[in-house]
């Protein structure tokens, strides 16, 4: 065993050992594995799983021009959705609705979103995966106050506060791929987003439209997200303080993360989804405060979901999967044949990381008739692909992420402290290229905002299969150190990366990110 390798081996046993004290809820990541959180129930009967039609978010349009960029307009307000049968739950949306709408946009062509606050709280808007300047990121403190409450809400720790209306600037100099955006107020985003806090941005190339995939119809945005509900069908998550303007934080056992036990698709419980014997692009993005999944068709052939696209978007080539591993935050594309399957044949999406037959789901595809259809999956994806090595990097960092009980207090840390906005923890130069190497106690799913990196190692070996391409939220699993390598490019100024398990990122797991 070599020195690096013995000294990652021993910090992760050190790390798990500290973990072992805090308690039988933190240990469900180790116990079989799956996720880091505790099961939270629903107090009202489970909807019947495949009774719903998989429904597909609506497509913004923009409004106007601003010079060379598109101009979008989005109402964040209280909606009420139709996710349980005889019974309407109240949303936080995007335009009243969940998912919000999906943003379409092209590499090269700037976009400009006004969001507009209407909700009880202040908000933050962060386009996930964006490579975008620093006062248009969403930073954790940046806040957008609802209308009307100039003065009501103290901005604190030197953030830009907005009242009312604000635009979020995207220059979108970056290739094609599945982003999304979602609420990023400091101490608040787990609770935001549960509410329903979350929309697609789908980016547009001419690489990827010159090639002959999925498209239209059969180009389907899928986001996973479980939720638990109430008996009168409202949303139910154990928030200290209800009206999200307390005390930050949820209720003892659910620190580690909360898991809900009903899974949804575009916001429907459990759906089914009609499809031609031919081939279709699913954008798997999963949405979940904590859960973790492990997809995969049943019954399937071998390698049948095949990857085309990651976090940063298309890979070089294919890569064939029986499952897919899929942390909060990650987003993988993949094409699936469905004339591999007879017609009238139901082809279930499993989750393998599931407690029970209910989260053991996600949706099911009927299968009609084969069609005639162009769309395929070349050898070659995306020839504009630059592989990262490590003597590219002028630096190396080592971040370890880790639970603590101190005083009474539970606490999320990185390298031994708590985020605070006023502090740098990382300073790399602009235009640098580093190497950090994670390690975490329970699955911490790593996101960077601004750049996106490659993975180099996982123990004592290389990437997993479903680490190819561009990344910006990395599967941090238990004990197993990994390594990175970061560009660091076109843009400085104050970023964050953090946990993206919301209730760890909440309470305080983050770090500040300043490009100088």
């Amino acid at each position: 065993m070599t020195g690096v390798s013995r000294r990652h081996l021993l910090v992760g046993a050190a790390i798990g050992a500290g973990a072992a004290g805090l308690g039988v809820p933190l240990l469900t990541g180790l116990a079989g594995s799956s996720s880091t959180g505790t099961l939270l129930r629903s107090r009202r009967p489970l909807p019947r799983p495949f009774s719903r039609r998989l429904t597909i978010p609506a497509e913004l349009a923009p409004v106007r021009r601003e010079g060379e960029a598109d101009v979008y307009e989005i109402e964040q307000r209280v909606g009420r959705a139709d996710i349980l049968d005889g019974v309407g739950t109240p949303i936080w949306g995007y335009n009243g609705t969940f998912p919000g709408p999906t943003i379409r946009s092209r590499s090269g062509r700037p976009v400009v979103v006004y969001h507009r606050n209407a909700l009880p709280v202040p908000t933050v808007v962060h386009l996930h995966g964006g490579h975008t300047p620093a006062e248009h990121d969403g930073y954790p403190t940046d806040l957008l106050l609802p209308e009307g409450s100039a003065g009501q809400h103290p901005a604190g720790h030197g953030g830009a506060v907005t009242v009312g209306r604000r635009g979020y600037a995207y220059p979108m100099n970056q290739p094609a791929a599945t982003l999304w955006y979602h609420d990023h107020r400091m101490d608040f985003t787990g609770p935001a987003v549960w509410r329903g806090l979350a929309g697609f941005h789908l980016v547009g190339d001419a690489e990827e439209e010159a090639l002959p995939l999925p498209r239209g119809q059969r180009d389907l945005p899928l986001m996973i997200a479980d939720r638990a509900f109430d008996q009168d069908g409202t949303l139910r998550y154990p928030s200290r303080s209800d009206d999200l303007l307390g005390s930050p934080g949820v209720h003892p056992p659910y620190q580690a993360g909360v898991l809900g036990d009903v899974i949804l698709v575009n916001g429907q419980p459990w759906p089914t989804a009609e499809v031609a014997g031919t081939h279709y692009r699913l954008r798997l993005l999963n949405a979940s405060n904590a859960r973790r999944y492990r997809l995969r068709l049943d019954p399937a052939p071998p390698g049948a979901l095949v990857q085309i696209g990651s976090d940063g978007g298309l890979l070089p080539g294919p890569v064939r999967h029986d499952s897919i591993d899929l942390a909060p935050a990650e987003r993988v594309d993949v094409v699936v044949d469905f004339a591999r399957w007879r017609p009238g044949q139901h082809v279930t999406l499993v989750n393998d990381f599931g407690e029970d037959a209910g989260t053991g789901r996600v949706m099911r595809f009927e299968v009609g008739d084969a069609v005639a259809d162009p769309a395929r999956v070349p050898a070659r994806l995306s020839a504009d692909h630059r592989t990262l090595r490590r003597a590219d990097a002028t630096r190396t960092r080592s971040l370890v992420f880790q639970s603590r009980d101190t005083g009474g207090a539970h606490h999320w840390l990185i390298n031994g402290r708590p985020f605070h906005p006023e502090r740098v923890d990382v300073a790399p130069r602009l235009g640098s290229v580093e190497i950090w190497r994670l390690v975490g106690d329970l699955h911490h799913p790593i996101h960077l905002h601004l750049s996106h990196f490659q993975v180099l190692s996982r123990g004592t070996g290389g990437p997993r299969g479903t680490d190819a391409g561009w990344k910006d939220t990395l599967d941090l699993l238990p004990g197993e150190p990994a390594e990175i390598i970061v560009p660091f490019a076109d843009y400085p100024g104050r970023y964050v990366f953090h946990c993206h398990n919301l209730e760890h990122e909440d309470m305080m797991m983050m770090g500040n990110l300043t490009v100088g």
